[in-house]
């Protein structure tokens, strides 16, 4: 099929991160996938652990979702709904793999990621700019003198991949997406292992062989999308 872009099916979409996007954030950036942005923003807490955790040692790492108003083509209400609390949980489940809490001592670790314009791929773009976000804030931690050293080691980003009219296309846009048979978003670190696989069948079930191709395809593209990851944050 030929992609709604023009894109060949291996292909992202532009990407671009613009890093310390907000003064007074601990981190920040925009990422933008092709039409998608996201601004992703994070703020530390040194005084507040959630009681849940104080038995454990350590600190917490947790993130919000939403859609701005006007992202989508009909305005979006404020306020948080099934998927955007679905999403933040991947988010928080997804950093918190990415740094361990309890290597960032007693502390309170919020990552919000907000969409300003959403085509397709909010999830995915969200995932991948946090961790940059993440990474400057707690690198800020280091300068301050708060930690020893930055406890992430491993880049970590997720990219979305499609089966659509018979064929695999990944960083689906909206279009694309929309008329999916399935839908999968992958979550990596660098050296390919896996942190999260979200894959549903939206109008056929996919066979294990299908299965094998979203993962290699996923693999190949988080290793570029590592490199641009570390190209921005200059490591």
């Amino acid at each position: 099929m030929a992609r709604f872009d023009g894109r060949k099916n291996n292909e992202f979409r532009p990407i671009t991160i613009e890093r310390n996007f907000l003064k007074y954030a601990a981190g920040s950036c925009i990422i933008s996938m092709g039409n998608t942005k996201v601004l992703c923003a994070v703020t530390i807490d040194d005084t507040f652990v959630p009681e849940f955790r104080k038995e454990h040692g350590g600190g917490w790492l947790d993130a919000e979702y939403s859609l701005m108003p006007a992202s989508t083509l009909t305005r979006s209400g404020r306020g948080t709904n099934g998927r955007a609390t679905e999403i933040q949980r991947i988010i928080g489940r997804v950093m918190r793999t990415a740094c361990d809490p309890l290597l960032i001592g007693e502390r309170t670790i919020w990552i919000d990621c907000d969409v300003l314009q959403a085509d397709g791929g909010t999830r995915t773009a969200s995932i991948t700019g946090a961790f940059v976000a993440l990474y400057d804030a707690i690198e800020g931690l280091v300068k301050a003198g708060k930690l020893d050293k930055n406890p992430i080691e491993k880049m970590v980003s997720a990219i979305s991949i499609g089966m659509v009219e018979g064929e695999m296309l990944l960083d689906l846009c909206y279009e694309e997406d929309h008329i999916a048979d399935v839908d999968m978003n992958i979550v990596m670190t660098e050296d390919g292992n896996f942190i999260e696989v979200q894959g549903t069948g939206e109008k056929l079930a996919f066979t294990k062989d299908m299965l094998n191709g979203f993962t290699d395809m996923a693999y190949e593209s988080v290793k570029k999308l590592s490199k641009i990851q570390r190209e921005v944050l200059g490591i």
